[in-house]
């Protein structure tokens, strides 16, 4: 549905209710209007990598894992897929009676944070530390949400806006302090590419303050968002972030006059317990009946955009889509799409048919919970890295140890063993072995949002990138005893694998697969799948390499301003092919009004090795703009799958504002004339599998 049309029908509904009918809408469990015909809506649902906290549903790798495929258009079939068993979710639970929290199809995702700082508890919700990655995944990922029917099939969030990436301990009363330069060049794209580009339905703002104001209280929020950007969705507040107003930032003295701040500001819609106050600040003449007024029907637009009084063609979506096989298919390419391979002596592809025994071993060999990642669904059946490698072996042995507890010093409390109670049998079986598969990282019980239900008792963050001490040990003891050993990481943040890369024969990054990733797992290590993940994230050698986490400040961050030696790059992965460009060159696009339009990469990428998907990526600076950040920066990228021995030729659009520099104003433009850019699959870093060239706009 149009959104005029959809307007006008709010407003024709709002003009009937009452001030505090009005008011009742602005809360996320939203009343009744029984006369109006209106029934109750809870607008609080998650959907990060599929419908979470409403029973069962196809249980996708975590956020960062989906970006890890550098796959925009698996990401828009995700998007789809999420709000298709949304839908069917919705249709049940409404033909039931019930209208609970985690029940309706508005979804407070995606999250398009930029992953600052690897000591962020809630990054692996993300896409990633990238701004412009972030944003063209985000963007597809929210039209596969949204659909393009006649009606939304659902409504996507683009959270938090707009500098949020921790410390979670202090997020309820800190305050981000970040230039001009860093809000436009690094914060703020992925926002607006959801907004220009992706016209997403949804933004939430953060918990903290962003340069002393409240960022659901945001001057940002009319200046950008809606009065720049032209945003004509609704605005919601992360939840009780508007009771910080006054219980943790003091930037008001009463709950009345934090719903003043919030709503005069455009904040909508209220996650917490505010808004219950907005009749009191109307009688006590603090806003008036307008500011109610347009909230309400902005929401409202946003419930007749959905069909929610109307029929759909969403209404007869049947429960039996809910992990459908058709689903669980994709889940299952997601996960294999995304898995990285660190490092590669040659052990891998393992040969199925000819192992004899192997051992697995680790905390996270047999964990359901390393599956999923926060803010997840349930899955009907899991499928662990043990259980994937087992199904993969049916004629070898496989012998299983936890080998230690994933962060406590012993698997049973009153084990005495200072050294780890678990060793001896993960060394035992170790010497058994042909082949050791470790499984270290971590779980949404080591990192994860403040207070969230799998990290209730933890802020979430990371001290520093280390695995737990216990994992540490296991793993010095396993690579010290001479075996063959492939390390796999499940984790949704950057660690240190220094060890491993020094002394393990393959590494690879698994993330939070999903829920059915031990399949996926196998289907790599035992070569059935070629690995083609890329690194979102830089993998730093130790934090002590980085500023203080609390530091807004890019300097010194990520791929584009970190000038040190790093253990792996962004957009770095190996594949089981060997895939090069042996030939690029560059065009101007022309634009009929003689505008630059930017310019168009002509690849020819050939694969020398087996069959494999890979990811060709093109990173640009500028020679002579001053204001460009110090390293390349990425800025085109596109999966291809090579069969082996094969050549392909493939074009790669690059926008006009790749050759932008941002000025210490925050004042974007193309100052430079010259520029240099790189093609190849991977960062031009010590690479040979690329091409550079200079290009004269």
């Amino acid at each position: 549905m149009y959104r005029e049309e959809a307007r006008k029908r709010a407003e024709g509904l709002v003009s009937k209710m009452t001030v505090s009918e009005m008011a009742s809408q602005l809360k996320f469990n939203a009343e009744a209007i029984e006369r109006l015909g209106i029934p109750e809506y809870n607008w609080w649902n998650e959907g990060l990598h599929g419908v979470a906290r409403s029973g069962v549903a196809t249980v996708f790798p975590q956020a960062i894992g989906l970006a890890a495929t550098f796959d925009t258009e698996l990401l828009h079939d995700v998007g789809e897929c999420i709000s298709t068993e949304g839908r069917a979710k919705y249709n049940a639970a409404r033909s039931q009676g019930d209208r609970d929290i985690y029940k309706g199809l508005t979804f407070w995702s995606p999250n398009i944070n930029i992953f600052r700082d690897p000591r962020w508890g809630r990054g692996h919700e993300t896409y990633g530390e990238d701004p412009y990655l972030t944003g063209e995944l985000a963007v597809q990922f929210i039209k596969g949400i949204q659909g393009d029917g006649a009606f939304m099939r659902a409504a996507a969030c683009a959270k938090h806006f707009v500098a949020h990436s921790g410390p979670e301990e202090q997020r309820h009363f800190f305050d981000s302090k970040v230039s001009a330069k860093d809000l436009e060049e690094t914060y703020l794209p992925a926002f607006k590419a959801c907004v220009v580009d992706g016209h997403v339905e949804a933004v939430m703002g953060a918990y903290n303050r962003v340069n002393g104001e409240p960022s659901c209280g945001h001057p940002l929020i009319k200046k950008l968002l809606r009065d720049e950007w032209g945003f004509e969705g609704h605005f919601v507040s992360d939840c009780w972030a508007v009771r910080d107003f006054h219980e943790s930032h003091h930037v008001t003295a009463t709950p009345e006059e934090s719903v003043k701040l919030a709503l005069e500001a455009g904040c909508d819609l209220n996650c917490g317990c505010t808004y219950e106050k907005v009749m009191n600040a109307y009688d006590a003449g603090m806003i008036d009946e307008a500011t109610i007024r347009e909230s309400a029907i902005r929401l409202m637009t946003t419930r007749i955009m959905l069909g929610m009084f109307d029929e759909t063609e969403y209404d007869n979506i049947p429960y039996s889509v809910v992990e459908s096989r058709e689903h669980l298919e994709l889940s299952r390419r997601a996960a294999a799409e995304g898995i990285v391979l660190l490092k590669n002596d040659g052990i891998l592809p393992l040969d199925a048919s000819s192992m004899g025994t192997v051992a697995v071993i680790g905390p996270n060999a047999n964990s359901r919970k390393a599956l999923e990642g926060n803010y997840h669904g349930t899955s009907s059946r899991y499928e662990t890295v043990l259980e994937g490698i087992q199904d993969a072996l049916p004629n070898a042995r496989v012998y299983f140890a936890e080998g230690c507890h994933l962060y406590k010093d012993n698997l049973e409390d009153l084990s005495k063993e200072e050294g780890g109670d678990g060793l001896a049998e993960a060394c035992t079986i170790s010497d058994l072995a042909d082949v050791v598969i470790l499984v270290v990282g971590l779980d949404e019980t080591l990192e994860g949002e403040q207070g969230d239900t799998g990290n209730s008792d933890a802020s979430g963050d990371k001290k520093d990138l280390r695995l737990p001490e216990s994992q540490r040990r296991l793993m010095k003891c396993i690579l010290d005893r001479g075996k063959p050993v492939v390390v796999i990481n499940m984790a949704g943040s950057a660690i240190d694998l220094s060890l491993a890369d020094e002394k393990a024969a393959a590494v690879i990054q698994a993330w939070y697969p999903g829920a059915r990733g031990g399949e996926a797992v196998a289907d790599v290590l035992f070569g059935k799948v070629s690995p083609s993940g890329k690194l979102p994230v830089t993998f730093y050698k130790s934090a002590d390499d980085l500023p203080a986490f609390e530091d807004y400040s890019m300097t010194g961050r990520t791929y584009r301003y970190f000038t040190g030696e790093v253990l792996y790059p962004f957009g770095y992965g190996l594949t089981y092919g060997d895939c090069h460009v042996s030939d690029a060159s560059i065009s101007k696009i022309e634009t009929e009004d003689d505008t630059f339009g930017g310019a168009r990469i002509h690849v020819t990428a050939e694969n020398r090795g087996r069959k494999t998907q890979d990811v060709l990526q093109v990173y640009i600076t500028s020679e002579d703009d001053p204001f460009f950040p110090p390293n390349p920066v990425l800025c085109g990228f596109k999966r291809i799958s090579l069969d082996s021995d094969t050549s392909l030729k493939i074009d790669i659009d690059i926008r006009p504002d790749a050759f932008t520099g941002v000025d210490d104003d925050g004042v974007r433009g193309i100052r430079g004339r010259r520029f240099r850019l790189f093609v190849g699959f991977s960062q031009p870093v010590k690479s040979d599998n690329g091409i550079e060239f200079v290009f004269d706009r």
